[in-house]
């Protein structure tokens, strides 16, 4: 190789390098994760974006009367989940159909929401915020809502180089401020990492999750982020139908997105509309109340049997799946002071906001 190419490839390897390691700072990678699927080089992290994303997922200017804020629906207590009410909650004390998905470890996420009805995270904040039970807004509206609060012209200029504020650029903050929610310090990442040991008890429970669980909640992301339907009767009053809703393929009918196990503890209730809130009724389901259809998965039609002692060391072992640190992580939770001189967001905090929901 001529010296001017070789000069050329040890550039690029440079660049290359220096790009990973200034991810990397701003991403943590775990080394017991698989390698992530979003694709980071179409919107390269920058702390300024992430910042940015931050102060937008706390804004309730968003929603259509500036009620409603990401975080009302997914807070950081509870692993950005919600654990006041099952089925979420929008502007004017509208209630919609779905319990609010936990939000963590999304760069693994190959979809998102119950029903993969978005498939790119750059994308998924439209769904929420056009939503007529949940934020009832546009995105144009948000864009010239923005426009009108001096705070953030010096913030998208800080993030994204201009002052202009654009749908693209809004999406793309939020996306990356969720990137940064990783979840991989629960007890269990530190046996993994050889740092503590499981008791006998959760050492049994960990044997009886391989053998009954792991097929669909995977380790370590404890999950496979695809569809099933594990057989919960349908809510007549909800009618909801799931993932065939979108492919309008009826096999897919009753099938949900498979949700991760960990942070159980702080993410209840569980399922898709949040009807069992204790960990106790779902492994009862999953022992006696599954209900036969043609789209069960495969996996659920041979009967789970466990004892009631195995039933208390399985969910001794999904509580290892607790990771305390990441909830209250202060990194992840409301800027208190998002722009220069102290200015406050639109709407309340989080805290004012649960009052009412």
């Amino acid at each position: 190789m001529k010296r001017g190419g070789l000069y050329v490839v040890l550039m690029l390897a440079f660049f290359g390098l220096a790009f990973q390691a200034r991810r990397m700072r701003l991403f943590e990678q775990p080394k017991h994760f698989p390698a992530p699927v979003y694709d980071f080089a179409a919107n390269p992290l920058s702390a300024e974006k992430i910042a940015l994303g931050r102060v937008l997922f706390y804004d309730p200017i968003l929603s259509a009367d500036s009620t409603i804020s990401c975080a009302s629906c997914h807070s950081p207590y509870n692993a950005f989940a919600h654990t006041d009410h099952d089925l979420s909650h929008g502007i004017r004390d509208q209630i919609g159909t779905r319990n609010a998905p936990a939000l963590f470890n999304l760069a693994w996420h190959p979809v998102y929401m119950w029903d993969g009805a978005a498939n790119h995270l750059d994308m998924q904040a439209l769904a929420p915020i056009s939503h007529p039970k949940e934020m009832a807004e546009s995105i144009e509206n948000v864009v010239a809502k923005l426009e009108r609060q001096p705070m953030y012209s010096g913030l998208f200029a800080q993030a994204f180089g201009y002052k202009a504020i654009t749908g693209e650029s809004i999406l793309k903050a939020l996306a990356q401020f969720q990137l940064t929610l990783v979840s991989a310090h629960a007890r269990y990442d530190s046996v993994q990492a050889g740092k503590a040991k499981f008791t006998p008890q959760e050492q049994n429970g960990y044997r009886l999750f391989r053998e009954n669980c792991n097929a669909c909640h995977q380790e370590p992301l404890f999950s496979t982020y695809g569809f099933a339907n594990n057989g919960l009767p349908i809510d007549t009053t909800l009618q909801d139908f799931g993932r065939s809703k979108i492919s309008q393929n009826p096999q897919d009918s009753l099938q949900f997105k498979i949700p991760s196990l960990r942070n159980l503890t702080y993410s209840f209730p569980y399922m898709h509309d949040g009807r069992f809130k204790k960990l106790g009724q779902v492994i009862n389901h999953y022992t006696s109340g599954i209900q036969n259809s043609p789209s069960l998965s495969p996996i659920l039609r041979k009967p789970i049997v466990l004892s009631s002692t195995e039933k208390v060391d399985l969910i001794a072992f999904l509580l290892t799946l607790n990771d305390r640190q990441f909830v209250f992580d202060p990194k992840h939770q409301f800027p208190r002071n998002p722009g220069r001189g102290n200015q406050r967001l639109s709407g309340r905090t989080p805290e004012e906001s649960k009052v009412e929901h």
